[in-house]
């Protein structure tokens, strides 16, 4: 069910690379997507299965129908419960799933590719270094990020919390800005204390930290910070948004 073809990674890096694409992919459909994957899983449709592919992209789909397939294949039937449960609860139990197929598409790899124990180790702290689908969805990535920048920071926090509002206030979304030699001396203390804590936060569709290269936007309703791409916000477009409402914000205020 892969999306162009055949995809054999072979190494640590390629393997990883491939979770990494898929993983994207689930997320999107479980998050930014979530109303259009709640319409394509239909309970009167036969067995439908969610597939992540490496090129970041989701689907849902029939099973592959031939047998063995050609990758471990995801649960089935995720459409059946999808009016039977609470729609969070439901889309937490396919984060779940997803989670499983994930990490058995990544050691089908390495099995066939006759990773060592050294290569199984290693790719497995790669994959545990990122946040699962299940702790994306739930909300649980992000404050898991905060317990641990608050255990490891704890002397500096009100410091870098203070800095951090200050600059949210003035801005909601990150982009530079040229300043004059003089403002740059007089702040370089406090971005400095700004860039410790923008590097603890977590994208809160991926799960991925903050990197300085990438445009940021944050929800002005709970306060997450989201990458861009993930949100399908240009830096352009946010010029113009007076108050930015993530998806998971608009969902609960559309339900409401």
């Amino acid at each position: 069910m892969d999306a162009g073809g055949a995809y054999n990674p072979r190494t640590v890096e390629e393997v990883f690379r491939d979770f990494k694409g898929r993983r994207a992919g689930m997320i999107k459909a479980l998050t930014t997507d979530v109303q259009e994957f709640f319409r394509l899983c239909d309970p009167e449709k036969e067995n439908l299965c969610l597939y992540g592919h490496p090129n970041e992209h989701w689907e849902v789909n029939l099973p592959a129908e031939e047998v063995p397939p050609e990758l471990p294949e995801p649960v089935l039937g995720i459409n059946f419960a999808r009016d039977g449960m609470a729609e969070k609860d439901w889309l937490s139990l396919v984060a779940v799933h997803s989670d499983a197929w994930l990490l058995a598409v990544a050691f089908f790899f390495g099995a066939r590719f006759g990773f060592d124990k050294a290569d199984r180790k290693r790719l497995f702290n790669m994959v545990n270094d990122l946040p699962t689908i299940f702790e994306v969805v739930a909300g649980t990535a992000k404050k898991q990020g905060k317990d641990k920048s608050s255990v490891s920071n704890n002397s500096s926090n009100r410091s870098k919390s203070s800095s951090k509002r200050g600059s949210e206030s003035r801005a909601r979304f990150s982009k530079p800005v040229p300043k004059d030699e003089d403002e740059e001396e007089e702040e370089e203390g406090v971005e400095e204390d700004d860039d410790d804590e923008q590097g603890e936060t977590q994208c809160g569709a991926c799960g991925e930290s903050y990197a300085a290269d990438e445009f940021w936007i944050c929800c002005d309703l709970c306060e997450m910070w989201f990458h861009g791409k993930c949100v399908k916000i240009t830096p352009a477009r946010a010029e113009h948004i007076k108050q930015y409402k993530c998806p998971s914000c608009s969902n609960k205020r559309a339900r409401s």
